[in-house]
C-alpha cells in the first residue's frame, strides 16, 4: 500500500504471536454475528484457541468455519496510560477446523491450558480449534510511530497471510 509502513508476513505474524488475546468474528444459524475474546497460541502459520466442546462458539464455528480475526496490540508504553492512543491491529480472514484436544500440537496444548493440570474428563470435554488465516494481513500501526497512526494511509499496510 502506497505510503504505508514496510512490513514483511514474518513480521506481523511475530506481533501477532506475541498478544495476549485476540477477538474471533463469527456468524451464528441465524445469520447473526457473534465475537468473542479469547488467549492464543500461534504455531507455524496457524493461531489456535481451547473452548468446551458443548459451547456456543465451536457450534457457531463447526457451522460456519469462516470467521474473522482482530488482534490488538498495545502501543504507547508510559505514554499511553495518560494519553487516550488507540492500540494498533492485525485483522485477517481465517478458516476454522474445531479438532480434538490431542490433535494440536504439544506447544499449543501447553500454551492454552497454561501447565494447568487437567482431568481426562475435562481435557475429553475441550476441543481446539486451529484457525488458518488466508488471503491478507491487515495491519493499522503496525511498523509505524504512534504519531503517524493520525494519517489513516501513511498507518495501514497489509501482507500476505502465512503459509498454513
Amino acid at each position: 500500500m502506497s505510503g504505508g509502513p514496510a512490513l514483511t508476513t514474518s513480521q506481523v505474524w511475530r506481533t501477532v504471536a506475541r498478544q495476549p488475546f485476540v477477538v474471533v468474528g463469527m456468524v451464528n444459524r441465524r445469520g447473526q454475528g457473534r465475537t468473542v475474546g479469547v488467549s492464543p497460541a500461534v504455531h507455524g502459520g496457524d493461531l489456535w484457541i481451547a473452548v468446551a466442546d458443548d459451547d456456543w462458539k465451536t457450534a457457531h464455528l463447526r457451522h460456519q468455519p469462516e470467521v474473522s480475526v482482530t488482534v490488538p496490540v498495545r502501543r504507547g508504553g508510559l505514554l499511553a496510560l495518560v494519553a487516550p492512543i488507540p492500540p494498533a491491529t492485525v485483522t485477517f480472514s481465517a478458516t476454522a477446523s474445531v479438532l480434538p484436544a490431542d490433535h494440536a500440537p504439544d506447544p499449543v496444548r501447553r500454551r492454552l491450558l497454561r501447565g494447568l493440570k487437567v482431568s481426562d474428563d475435562v481435557l475429553a470435554a475441550t476441543v481446539t480449534v486451529r484457525l488458518t488465516p488466508h488471503g491478507d494481513l491487515v495491519t493499522y500501526g503496525i511498523g509505524v510511530p504512534l504519531l503517524r497512526m493520525l494519517d489513516t494511509e501513511r498507518a495501514r499496510g497489509r501482507v500476505p497471510a502465512p503459509p498454513g
